[in-house]
């Protein structure tokens, strides 16, 4: 009797430890929350082969794999977890954000068209399908994504600057500059010296310098440089000098941030100038 409880027991709480070592979702963001994103993929892997529909798995893995550098994995994580949930707009959406870096824009602007489908909603918030439109040389069609999300955003200079680059190569830079969308709201650094840079009221000597000088936190002062250097090399190609262009989006591409929709189209930019 007091043998069969003892087993009973010692039978539960191996169970127990059993358990409590199954690999799980939680436990893989715990990986990452030490920066270990081998462990966290290899213990989403184990969670997969126990439940292969775990669109969370799949979902989060794709993450890691986007971060890691490694695309075409997480193209293809992407693709588990939309085939087990074709209804979600915003699985759809982050695999069209990875075509885009990779400098895909057929493909991004599928799945951009594809999320708006899903939920009308997207539409408008949708910036990122105007970009991929301006790189993939449907202008009109930028300009009225760029219109869309003005509705939405209102105090963005960046959607004003890339309305105005799609205006700019669809009809000329001085229609560009007329129909440029007025921003009043917008406190980042420099973008208030870069919207008047693109109306013709500054120089691109006052978008560096106040790039430069408007914070003394070194991580602080990149970013701004870094968005100086892009929106300067988008306005010299808008203006037809090349030459300064391609020095800025290059400079912009070299420090971009790696975890920043902004950085990737700095390297799109400057990788489609190899070409």
């Amino acid at each position: 009797m007091h043998l069969a409880r003892w087993l009973i027991l010692w039978t539960l709480a191996a169970s127990v430890a059993f358990t409590a070592e199954l690999p799980t979702v939680e436990g893989a963001l715990g990986w990452m929350r030490q920066g270990d994103s081998t462990n966290a993929i290899a213990t989403l892997g184990a969670v997969l082969k126990q439940k292969p529909d775990e669109v969370r798995a799949w979902h989060l893995r794709a993450q890691i794999r986007a971060l890691s550098g490694d695309a075409d994995g997480a193209i293809s994580d992407f693709g588990e977890a939309i085939q087990r949930n074709p209804k979600s707009p915003y699985l759809v959406q982050e695999r069209g954000m990875l075509h885009f870096r990779r400098n895909d824009m057929e493909k991004a602007l599928i799945d951009f068209d594809r999320a708006n489908e899903i939920d009308s909603r997207m539409a408008p918030q949708n910036w990122q399908r105007g970009i991929a439109l301006y790189y993939a040389g449907r202008y009109a069609d930028g300009r009225r994504q760029f219109e869309l999300h003005q509705t939405v955003n209102s105090d963005d200079v960046e959607n004003a600057v890339w309305h105005f680059l799609c205006v700019a190569r669809e009809k000329n830079p001085e229609t560009a500059r007329a129909r440029l969308i007025p921003i009043q709201g917008d406190v980042r650094v420099p973008m208030k010296e870069v919207h008047l840079l693109f109306a013709g009221s500054a120089t691109p000597a006052d978008v560096m310098k106040a790039a430069e000088e408007t914070s003394t936190d070194p991580k602080a002062k990149q970013k701004h440089l870094f968005y100086a250097r892009l929106y300067l090399g988008l306005y010299f190609e808008a203006t037809g000098d090349k030459t300064r262009a391609a020095e800025h989006i290059r400079t912009a591409a070299n420090m971009a941030p790696r975890d920043d929709y902004m950085g990737d189209v700095a390297r799109v930019h400057a990788r489609r100038l190899k070409e």
